[in-house]
């Protein structure tokens, strides 16, 4: 890309600029964190590191910058707490670019872990208990959390160790693929139990 720039004594220069440096700098621009890069960094004295990772030693941020600008790079603050600051030449878009990139591929590869939920009653009989704990164990395979809940009913409620005794059932059935999180609890009217796959550590 061409720039025409016109001084007070109406010479008229060309510049250019690539279209990376362009790229770069828009980049740049777009910084959302709290890093100090640049023309921002207005220390006494910096620790600079280079873009190969050499130490450079103690110099003031003038100098500093004047070396990444020679090397069409940037002066980052990467240890803004250290005394003296601690300061790297690098291509901060470049950078920026590929943590974007490392970010998007953790999120892509982390297991958000749901809480799904079995509902049982007092009087289930073998063939639903048993597709409930399918269901279950299909949920803990997955790596997902199971809450367990019972819904008492008009005098159901004058027998809640009938839901204990279904609930201890319905862990000890599960076997040793689950914990316990948190055990039968009424609350109100439902009585709640939560399972959690067990830890492989």
């Amino acid at each position: 890309m061409l720039l025409l720039y016109c001084s007070a004594d109406g010479c008229i220069s060309v510049r250019i600029c690539f279209l990376h440096e362009l790229w770069r700098c828009l980049t740049i621009g777009k910084k959302t964190n709290n890093i100090q890069i640049n023309e921002e960094i207005r220390d006494k004295e910096l620790r600079v590191i280079s873009s190969d990772g050499q130490q450079l030693g103690i110099m003031s941020s003038k100098q500093a910058l004047e070396i990444a600008e020679q090397k069409n790079l940037d002066l980052v603050k990467i240890a803004p707490q250290s005394n003296p600051p601690v300061c790297k030449i690098m291509d901060y878009g470049k950078y920026r670019f590929e943590q974007a990139k490392r970010e998007k591929e953790a999120r892509k590869n982390q297991h958000i872990v749901d809480i799904k939920e079995v509902r049982l009653s007092l009087n289930i009989d073998t063939h639903d208990f048993n597709t409930k704990l399918n269901n279950a164990l299909k949920f803990i395979r997955h790596g997902d959390k199971v809450k367990v809940s019972i819904r008492f009913r008009g005098r159901e409620m004058g027998h809640p160790e009938i839901g204990l005794d279904t609930m201890k059932r319905f862990a000890d059935a599960c076997g040793d693929a689950v914990v316990v999180e948190k055990a039968p609890k009424l609350e109100g009217r439902n009585m709640l139990m939560f399972l959690a796959p067990k830890s492989n550590k």
